[in-house]
C-alpha cells in the first residue's frame, strides 16, 4: 500500500512538472496566456495568410468534393467522407459541450466571437495537415495505409538535411500519440452524466461495457472504425444540433440581440472576464482545443483516404474546424446566451450547457447523457486509430503487437470511469499537446511545398474545365 502511494504520488509529482512545462503561460493585465497557444494559433494565421486565405476560397469547392465524395485513386483504405467522419469524431466531443460553457463562464459572451475566428484560422492548418499526411503516406504491401505527421515530420527534417532530429521528433510524436490515445476523459465524462441522470453507480461495470464496445469496433482495424463513424457522427450531430436549434428557436425573437451581445463583448468586454485579452484568449483556447488544428492528430485518419491527388484530401480537411467550431461550438454557445444560462452562478462546464437545455426540456439530461455517450465513443475509438499508427511507426506493422496495443487499449479504457484520475487527464491532455511541437515545426518547413502543389492543382483544375 505504501508502494502503491509512493507510485501515486511520484506520477502526481511527474504529471505536475510535465503540465507545467507544456503549458507554460505569462501573464498580461494578469490574464494567463499558455505559449502553446500562441504556437497553435500562431501558426493557424501565418498558414492563412500563406495561402491567400485558403480557408474562404476553398471552402465552396471542399463542399463540392464532399458532395462527390468519390474514391478518385486506388490508393488508400476509406472514402474522403470516411476519412472526415473518422477525423470529426475525434474532434466532436466533449469539449463542444462542456468547453463551450466554460470558454463563455470565463470569458463572458464575446469569448463565442474569437472561438469562431480561431476556427476559422484553424482551417488553413488542417488543409496544411491533411494534404502534407497524403502525400508523404506510406502504402504497405497488403494494401494499407501508413500515414501522419511523424511521416511528414521525418521528411521534411531530411530535407533540410537534420535526418537524426527528423527521427527524433517523429519517434517523439509517435510516443506522445500513443500516451495521448487513451481515452479516460470521455469515459469518465460519459459515466458521469449517466450516474447524474440515472443513478447508477458501478464505475468499474460501466468501464468494462464500454471497453467491450470499443474491443467490437477497433478489432477490424480502420475500415470498422470508419464504417461506424460515418454514421455515428451524422447521428449524434443531429441529435445535439436538433435539440439546440429547438432551444434556439424558442428563443427566436432574441437572436438579433445575442449576435450584438456576442460582437460588443468581444471589443469590450466586462472587466470581470479579464477585459479584451482575456475575453480573446478563452474563445481561442477553446477553438484550439476543439477542433484540434496543429495538433497533428486527424492528419492520421486523412491519409488512409482513397484519393490520388493530396491537395483534394486537404480541401476536405478544412471542413473539420468548421463543423466542430464554427457549427457545433457556436450553436452549442448561443443556447447558454440565449437562455441566460452563463449568469446563472454555481453552474459550470456540462451543468451550464444542461441547465441551458432543461430550461426548455426538463427531460434534456437524457438527451445531454445520449449525446456525451456517443461523442465520447466516437472519440476513443477514433483515437485508438491514431495510437495505433503511432504504435506501429515504433515497432512496426507485427500482428501481434499490433493485437497487443488493442487489448492494452481496452483495458485502459475500461479503467477511465474510476474517479479520481485527474492526474492522468493531466498528462494526457500534455500528450496531446506535445504533439502540436514538431508537428507545427513540420508545417513550416514543408509549407512552400504545399503552396507549390496547390497552384499546381488549381491549374489543372482549370485546363480540365
Amino acid at each position: 500500500m505504501n508502494n502503491d502511494f509512493s507510485f501515486q504520488h511520484a506520477f502526481e509529482t511527474l504529471t505536475s512538472h510535465l503540465s507545467a512545462v507544456v503549458f507554460y503561460a505569462f501573464n498580461i493585465n494578469d490574464v494567463s496566456i499558455p505559449l502553446v497557444l500562441i504556437w497553435l494559433i500562431s501558426g493557424a494565421l501565418i498558414f492563412t495568410l500563406y495561402l491567400g486565405f485558403i480557408n474562404v476560397r476553398g471552402f465552396g469547392h471542399a463542399i463540392s468534393l464532399l458532395k462527390n465524395n468519390k474514391s478518385t485513386g486506388v490508393k488508400g483504405e476509406i472514402t474522403p467522407f470516411q476519412a472526415l467522419s473518422t477525423a470529426l469524431s475525434g474532434t466532436v466531443g466533449t469539449g463542444n459541450i462542456a468547453g463551450v460553457a466554460i470558454a463563455i463562464g470565463l470569458g463572458g459572451p464575446g469569448a463565442t466571437f474569437w472561438m469562431i475566428v480561431a476556427g476559422v484560422l484553424g482551417m488553413s492548418t488542417k488543409f496544411v495537415e491533411c494534404t502534407l499526411a497524403v502525400k508523404y503516406r506510406q502504402i504497405n504491401p497488403d494494401g494499407s495505409v501508413s500515414g501522419g505527421p511523424m511521416y511528414y515530420i521525418k521528411a521534411a527534417l531530411d530535407k533540410f538535411n537534420l535526418p537524426l532530429l527528423g527521427s527524433i521528433l517523429a519517434v517523439a510524436f509517435s510516443v506522445f500519440v500513443i500516451f495521448g490515445s487513451a481515452g479516460f476523459v470521455h469515459v469518465n465524462q460519459g459515466f458521469v452524466q449517466v450516474k447524474t441522470v440515472t443513478g447508477f453507480d458501478n464505475a468499474w461495470l460501466f468501464g468494462v461495457i464500454y471497453a467491450l464496445l470499443v474491443a467490437a469496433v477497433i478489432i477490424g482495424g480502420l475500415k470498422s472504425i470508419a464504417k461506424v463513424t460515418s454514421k455515428l457522427v451524422p447521428l449524434m450531430c443531429a441529435i445535439y444540433l436538433l435539440a439546440s436549434l429547438i432551444v434556439i428557436f424558442t428563443h427566436a425573437s432574441a437572436i438579433p440581440s445575442a449576435f450584438e451581445l456576442i460582437i460588443k463583448s468581444a471589443f469590450t468586454p466586462e472587466a470581470g472576464y479579464g477585459g479584451f485579452i482575456g475575453v480573446l484568449i478563452q474563445g481561442f483556447r477553446r477553438a484550439a482545443y476543439s477542433n484540434e488544428a496543429g495538433i497533428g492528430s486527424s492528419p492520421i485518419a486523412h491519409a488512409a483516404a482513397q484519393v490520388k491527388e493530396p491537395v483534394s484530401q486537404g480541401f476536405i480537411g478544412l471542413l473539420e474546424p468548421f463543423i466542430d467550431t464554427v457549427v457545433i461550438c457556436t450553436i452549442t454557445a448561443l443556447v447558454i446566451i440565449l437562455t441566460g444560462a452563463y449568469q446563472t452562478s454555481g453552474l459550470d462546464g456540462v451543468q451550464m450547457t444542461s441547465g441551458a437545455f432543461a430550461s426548455v426540456f426538463s427531460w434534456f439530461p437524457w438527451v445531454l447523457m445520449i449525446a456525451l455517450l456517443l461523442f465520447g465513443f466516437s472519440t476513443v475509438i477514433s483515437w485508438s486509430y491514431y495510437g495505433l499508427t503511432g504504435w506501429r511507426y515504433l515497432v512496426g506493422h507485427n500482428e501481434r503487437l499490433t493485437q497487443l496495443y488493442k487489448v492494452f487499449f481496452c483495458i485502459i479504457v475500461s479503467m477511465g470511469a474510476v474517479p479520481n484520475v485527474m492526474a492522468v487527464f493531466d498528462f494526457i491532455d500534455s500528450m496531446i499537446f506535445l504533439m502540436a511541437m514538431p508537428n507545427i515545426l513540420a508545417l513550416y518547413l514543408l509549407l512552400p511545398e504545399v503552396k507549390t502543389d496547390l497552384n499546381a492543382y488549381w491549374k489543372n483544375k482549370q485546363q480540365a474545365r
